[in-house]
């Protein structure tokens, strides 16, 4: 099952609206064949692993996500197990997908196939949280990534900020983009940085959708976001009050507008993750600035959050990696439990998990 585990993740990014799963095929103490959610979400794992194993009589499977029991593009997963001939399937997570939820283990039993599950059930459901946020709350998983100095500072007190973190602190970035669905910014940010938000170092991946939130699409007409041919697609989440001209540049480029409303401090991020999630987006990064960072952990939208901490100081008059919070006690702030550290070359990479 680890081993299904970790073939699993490599699709993390790649298959949304689908989840990213692995099967492992065994028979008689040895491997038979393995497979993995290919990019756009399918073939699926089984399948894979199935046409690569090509007899599959009394194998055991090794699944890190229930087989599905639906027809949609594809016949049900359950099904060509039970096709397949396995004797048995161990299972790391039940899918509470409604067109799922417990059918496929049934069917699988049904067919007199022996079932165990929730094997490694923890690490499953690590792998599988922004499919299982989507499915159960509607909205993608929310990373928040900052990279910041020691004291939390992302720039000079004169704007200067490339580069606070080293290249392998970068480098590590680009991984993180390359494993979810999509990476968002806020309109300051694609204003003041011009960032493509691509991966300049994995172009074999399926690209992740570069999200931009400007509640009046005030954004540059030049640069990355306008005017390079990468392919990502780029979606923009904006308000009801946007200029006509803004409408038909974006839409003669190709982008999506997404329409949002408005809360007392600018778009409803709640209502703005809906949105994405009703689109298929499982896996979000956000990536700055503070307005946006502050927004989305004031409206307890952020599920974990990953920092890269330089070995510099900026000082008090440095721009700080968060706008205000408005938090007058200490009871009220956001709070993460800490996951793992890992050292990133000069730097320090720590992910954080809500609690």
């Amino acid at each position: 099952m680890a081993l299904a585990l970790s073939l699993g993740r490599r699709g993390l990014g790649q298959t949304w609206p689908n989840p990213a799963v692995g099967c492992v095929l065994v028979r008689d103490g040895r491997l038979l064949a393995r497979g993995w959610t290919q990019p756009g979400g399918r073939p699926h794992a089984e399948a894979m692993a199935i046409a690569a194993a090509e007899d599959c009589t009394g194998a055991t499977a090794y699944v890190s996500l229930e087989p599905c029991a639906h027809t949609g593009q594809t016949p049900p997963c359950a099904q060509a197990l039970i096709e397949a001939g396995v004797s048995r399937v161990v299972v790391a997570l039940g899918d509470p997908d409604p067109r799922v939820a417990g059918k496929g283990l049934a069917m699988l039993r049904e067919a007199g196939i022996e079932v165990t599950t929730r094997v490694l059930e923890a690490d499953a459901r690590d792998d599988q949280q922004g499919f299982l946020s989507r499915v159960t709350q509607g909205r993608p998983m929310v990373t928040l990534k900052l990279a910041s100095s020691f004291d939390g500072r992302i720039a000079t007190a004169s704007g200067e900020s490339q580069w606070i973190t080293g290249p392998a602190a970068r480098q590590a970035v680009q991984a993180l983009r390359a494993s979810h669905d999509a990476v968002m910014v806020g309109g300051n940010t694609a204003r003041e940085d011009l960032p493509a938000l691509t991966l300049r170092t994995m172009s074999e991946r399926r690209p992740p959708v570069r999200i931009v939130v400007s509640r009046e699409l005030q954004l540059p007409r030049m640069g990355p976001l306008a005017e390079d041919d990468s392919g990502a697609p780029v979606w923009l989440l904006h308000g009801l009050d946007v200029a006509d001209d803004a409408r038909a540049f974006w839409n003669a480029r190709g982008s999506e507008l997404i329409e949002v409303p408005k809360d007392d401090t600018g778009l409803d991020m709640a209502s703005a993750l809906q949105a994405l999630g009703a689109r298929g987006i499982t896996r979000l990064l956000c990536e700055g600035g503070g307005l946006l960072a502050a927004s989305l952990l004031r409206a307890g939208l952020v599920d974990r959050v990953v920092g890269f901490t330089a070995g510099v100081m900026l000082g008090g008059d440095g721009l700080p990696s968060l706008a205000p919070l408005g938090i007058t006690a200490l009871s009220d702030a956001p709070r993460f439990a800490l996951k793992e550290v890992t050292r990133v070359g000069p730097d320090i990479a720590h992910v954080w998990t809500r609690t």
